[in-house]
């Protein structure tokens, strides 16, 4: 079956009680796990660009910007007591090494590695030193690029699944490339998934149908909210109808053997009856 990931990343906007309620949005859709986003602000952005102009809800800086939207121990508590009370997955992507270091404390099935990140070898060889199954997101990055990381994850024997992504927001449709998906599987004999950017459904109901083995949309309560990421997210109605719809998929597609099924032949008999043999 697809694996299914719900990304809330930042779009909680701060709140831990909208974060609890796209948890259970994901949870009802049937969705096999939520992703987060985690970062250490001083590391990962400069002095120089937290203090720029940034007009927000938390002020007028990138600071205070980027502190509003950043969940830190408190509130990871109260996530990860969550999804363990109502039984759903949660990991996150850390975007630096002290961040991926903080979520060690929740013993987390998964590791994700965003697509900024990719480059980044010395951290792909940190986390791939845990152990844990990793989805590695390809955006803006080269072959070059997804074959060093996919030697890391080899070389320390951990395993991974490669995400075919595009880091555009929403992405454009004939940007979406879906056939990567395909020359990523063949190339590095792995799983393939998808994180998709685009608007709507269709593109990742494709994704799915090309042979992904996993999934991952953002999600929000609503496209109109601050963020973004909000509009290349799914609301509630649209989330379930997709993830309906991918989990048909692999039933659908079926093995390829020609068959005249038992329950066609009954509609076969009446419908040829004007056929003489």
């Amino acid at each position: 079956m697809i694996f299914f990931i719900a990304e809330i990343g930042i779009n909680h906007n701060g709140d831990i009680k909208i974060a609890k309620d796209l948890i259970k949005i994901a949870k009802d859709a049937g969705c096999d796990a939520v992703k987060f986003q985690k970062r250490t602000i001083d590391l990962v952005y400069s002095k120089e660009k937290l203090a720029l102009f940034r007009e927000s809800p938390w002020g007028t800086t990138e600071l205070q910007q980027k502190v509003g939207l950043e969940f830190g121990e408190s509130e990871y508590d109260e996530i990860d007591k969550f999804c363990k009370k109502i039984n759903i997955d949660w990991f996150a992507s850390a975007w630096d090494l002290k961040s991926q270091n903080f979520l060690k404390k929740y013993d987390l099935k998964y590791n994700k590695i965003a697509s900024a990140m990719i480059v980044d070898l010395d951290f792909l060889k940190v986390v791939a030193l845990e152990k844990k199954h990793t989805f590695i997101s390809t955006g803006m990055s080269e072959m070059e690029n997804v074959e060093k990381a996919v030697n890391i994850f080899r070389e320390n024997n951990c395993s991974f699944e490669l995400m075919h992504c595009v880091s555009t927001y929403p992405t454009k449709d004939e940007d979406n490339n879906l056939n990567v998906i395909s020359t990523l599987r063949k190339k590095f004999k792995c799983k393939v998934g998808f994180s998709g950017h685009e608007s709507g459904v269709v593109i990742t109901i494709a994704a799915a149908a090309l042979g992904s083995t996993s999934i991952e949309r953002h999600i929000t309560l609503n496209r109109s909210m601050y963020g973004s990421d909000q509009a290349a997210s799914l609301e509630p109605s649209g989330l379930r109808f997709l993830v309906g719809a991918v989990k048909k998929i692999p039933i659908s597609i079926g093995d390829g053997v020609k068959r005249f099924l038992d329950s066609e032949k009954i509609i076969a008999k009446k419908l040829r009856e004007h056929i003489k043999s």
